[in-house]
């Protein structure tokens, strides 16, 4: 007698369990249309999507994609022109294609999806990406974002069949296997934005945007010279102000 009450104790957790949250409304009713859901009370039954493996979502005026996590078999996710501000695929491990273009995405992790292949972000608002675990990535497009960080050091580079960068001001070196390579072939970058192995020795050089005027760069020893990599170098400007630096971006005052 004990153990049947206690089953049926179990039985509404059990239940609640194989439910999975989706608090958008927007995006249930679409799961709904999709013959996913039945009906809109913020949760859908897991079973029904866990095996799911294509599911396009756009243009829905979706804020929120909570559910999506228990999408575990998705290969393919196109939820371009919606509402997101922030996204979760780290359980989507399959993923392979995904597009996000035209929301308002401010980060993105995808350190968790390894097998992507084809990624659409652009029209964000994304200001970093780190792409370096993405080994399998043949086409990337990111264009009108904030981005001031990317790394693409994945390792295969050579995989990539198509890589747009283009209006993304603030983006002045991107982290790549082989700059030159990158730069011979990979041609939709803006015209201030360079490629690098190492973006963090371009970066770390110290920028002087006043209005001073340098005269003269000294090394040490006293003797006028240029600019000269892993040096200490002393500049003299027309304000009187003299600046010592070690030029792979150290500055001592």
């Amino acid at each position: 007698m004990k153990k049947a009450l206690f089953i049926l104790f179990c039985l509404p957790l059990l239940t609640l369990a194989q439910q999975t949250y989706v608090p958008d409304d927007n995006f249930e009713n679409e799961l709904i249309e999709q013959g996913y859901d039945a009906v809109l009370d913020d949760s859908v039954t897991t079973a029904n999507i866990d095996t799911v493996i294509y599911l396009d979502v756009s243009s829905l005026n979706i804020g929120d994609l909570t559910g999506i996590e228990d999408f575990t078999s998705l290969t393919r996710l196109e939820c371009e022109e919606n509402k997101l501000t922030t996204l979760d695929l780290s359980q989507n491990t399959a993923l392979n294609h995904l597009d996000v273009d035209a929301n308002t995405l401010t980060t993105l992790d995808l350190s968790s999806n390894t097998a992507l292949t084809f990624f659409e972000g652009a029209d964000n608002q994304l200001t970093s990406l780190d792409l370096s675990l993405n080994v399998a990535l043949t086409e990337f497009y990111c264009e009108n974002n904030q981005l001031t960080s990317l790394d693409f050091k994945n390792g295969n580079n050579t995989l990539i069949v198509d890589f747009a960068c283009t209006n993304n001001p603030n983006l002045t070196c991107i982290d790549v296997d082989d700059a030159a390579y990158s730069t011979a072939n990979w041609t939709e970058i803006d015209a201030t934005s360079s490629f690098s192995e190492d973006c963090s020795s371009i970066l770390g050089i110290k920028e002087f945007t006043s209005s001073k005027t340098l005269i003269k760069t000294f090394d040490i020893m006293g003797r006028e010279t240029t600019f000269k990599p892993n040096t200490l170098l002393i500049n003299v400007y027309d304000d009187g102000s003299v600046e010592k630096f070690f030029s792979n971006g150290t500055l001592n005052n």
